[in-house]
């Protein structure tokens, strides 16, 4: 009898300390969601659109994973439901960088790779957040995949940014959309694959 509430007291502080951690990266990825589109939209940047786009989904995935703590039977059904939810995003993000090969974008090199920056260090945060819970359940492993895909995405910002100011041409930008769209879209394809 002891040793069962001794379990279920450690179960419950494993779900009170993951369930404080995702709130925290709910709140960043929610901000920065809000900082990135704005500026994405201002700096006329795919790059910065696709990563705000890929930051909202983040900050629903953990929404969703804060529902499944403690709710044993919901995670996979969480994750399932992150995993469609990224896929989607990533097919706006791929049909935004068409919009803007076809009209044409001018897209400014300084704010994408200062937001970018910023974004980075929001995610790394997220990952060192992560760190200690990223071999929990599905839920917490798909939070994991989520922040990884994040700091690349910004890195390839950054370099778009770097090329497009080099180069004087969209191209970069237009490309790290796509790559950000397709990375998305391999994240969503891991995690329906915990789900099953």
């Amino acid at each position: 009898m002891e040793s069962c509430s001794s379990s279920c007291g450690c179960a419950a502080a494993a779900a009170h300390a993951e369930a404080k951690t995702l709130r925290w990266l709910l709140a960043i990825n929610a901000v920065m969601f809000c900082v990135e589109l704005l500026a994405g939209w201002l700096a006329e940047s795919t790059g910065l659109i696709a990563d705000s786009l890929d930051m909202f989904a983040d900050a629903a995935v953990y929404g969703l994973a804060l529902y499944a703590v403690g709710h044993a039977g919901q995670q996979l059904r969480a994750a399932r439901l992150s995993g469609w939810l990224q896929l989607l995003l990533a097919l706006g993000t791929l049909g935004e960088v068409l919009r803007r090969a076809l009209f044409g974008s001018e897209p400014e090199p300084a704010p994408m790779v200062g937001i970018a920056l910023l974004a980075l260090v929001a995610n790394l945060t997220c990952m060192m957040l992560l760190a200690k819970h990223r071999e929990g359940g599905a839920h917490m492993k798909a939070s994991w995949i989520f922040s990884t895909n994040d700091v690349l995405a910004n890195l390839g910002v950054m370099l778009a940014g770097a090329l497009v100011a080099w180069t004087g041409s969209n191209l970069p930008d237009l490309v790290i959309g796509t790559l950000i769209a397709l990375l998305v879209a391999h994240g969503a394809r891991r995690i329906l694959g915990f789900a099953r």
